[in-house]
């Protein structure tokens, strides 16, 4: 029998921004798990009826707050601008922390540190609130620089696309990476980006803003399997390594090797979802070399050994199944 869906509520503010609320309906309702949706998505607000948005638009909400009761996870969306919370609200997303995971796109982090949620805690917000955040509630520590942050079941997104990066984040953890890939494939946004530690989580790579190395970019993910070096890059590219470095910085945000060694974890966590291939063999196929090199990474990176991933998020029950490089 398929599992209910995991059951995400959103509260919309007055007024609301039309792109947050649009975010989690567009990414969650994606997921099919099991030949069922992996979520059900509620929207929800302090008065029923007509709410205002930031475009002037009037958008009819039937569900009132008594709805935030029966989520998974609470997402509060932002108005791109700050406002003053709503007690009910705030009284709301209190209630809920206490056994779910409550999460905030853009200025929806007042709400949550009005409730108190962000009190020594890590998170963010969008960048031209900071400040204001900061000073407000000296008690949270801000990260002004990341696009979304988690600290154990609060997570904090900064403004308006970095809401997909968050939710996106979410899919994976619940689903596994290769569910997130898709519906990102699906969405038409860039593939997930990656974490960090289990209880604290921020993500270093900004959009992409160039085209000047997408050609390399995508012969590397069609060729993770090889000892890829700055060199065979650079080849690839047809300009020195000092060159490529700078355009692969200024288009990712990261280093031709930091870059490399994502898609490498990201490639051996799909296989481990959707293959029951030997440690070893997935270390190979995705570049990493050795089991135990797999298994550095992947605990660094996620938390779990992978085995213990494959445990959790593996759905096959069938025998190894043929490697093909793909480009995510």
């Amino acid at each position: 029998m398929p599992r209910a869906p995991h059951r995400v509520v959103v509260i919309a503010p007055s007024p609301v921004s039309m792109f947050n609320l649009a975010i989690p309906e567009l990414l969650f309702e994606k997921v099919e798990v099991d030949g069922g949706q992996g979520y059900e998505v509620v929207v929800c607000t302090p008065d029923p009826g007509p709410v205002a948005t930031t475009g002037g638009l009037a958008l009819h909400i039937d569900r009132g707050l008594e709805a935030v009761g029966g989520a998974d996870t609470v997402v509060v969306a932002g108005t791109g601008h700050h406002y003053a919370p709503d007690p009910r609200t705030i009284h709301a997303v209190r209630e809920a922390a206490a056994g779910k995971r409550v999460t905030s796109i853009c200025s929806g982090a007042f709400v949550l540190a009005e409730a108190g949620l962000l009190d020594g805690r890590s998170a963010t917000t969008y960048w031209q609130l900071a400040d204001e955040l900061r000073d407000r509630y000296p008690s949270l520590d801000l990260q002004g620089d990341v696009l979304y942050v988690q600290d154990g079941q609060i997570l904090t997104s900064s403004g308006y696309a970095a809401g997909i990066d968050m939710c996106l984040h979410m899919i994976r953890t619940d689903y596994g990476a290769a569910v997130a890939n898709e519906v990102a494939r699906l969405s038409l946004v860039a593939p997930v980006r990656p974490g960090g530690q289990t209880q604290f989580t921020q993500t270093p790579l900004p959009p992409e803003r160039g085209t000047a190395c997408a050609d390399t970019r995508g012969w590397a993910m069609r060729n993770l399997d090889r000892p890829l070096t700055l060199t065979d890059l650079a080849r690839h590219a047809g300009v020195s390594v000092r060159t490529l470095t700078r355009r692969f910085h200024a288009e990712s945000g990261v280093s031709p090797l930091q870059w490399l060694l994502h898609q490498r974890i990201e490639r051996a966590k799909e296989l481990l979802e959707t293959t029951t291939l030997p440690m070893d063999q997935v270390a190979r196929s995705c570049g990493l070399g050795t089991a135990d090199s797999l298994r550095t990474h992947l605990v660094r990176r996620t938390g779990l050994t992978p085995s213990a991933y494959r445990a959790q998020y593996s759905r096959l029950g069938t025998g190894p199944t043929e490697v093909t490089s793909s480009v995510a």
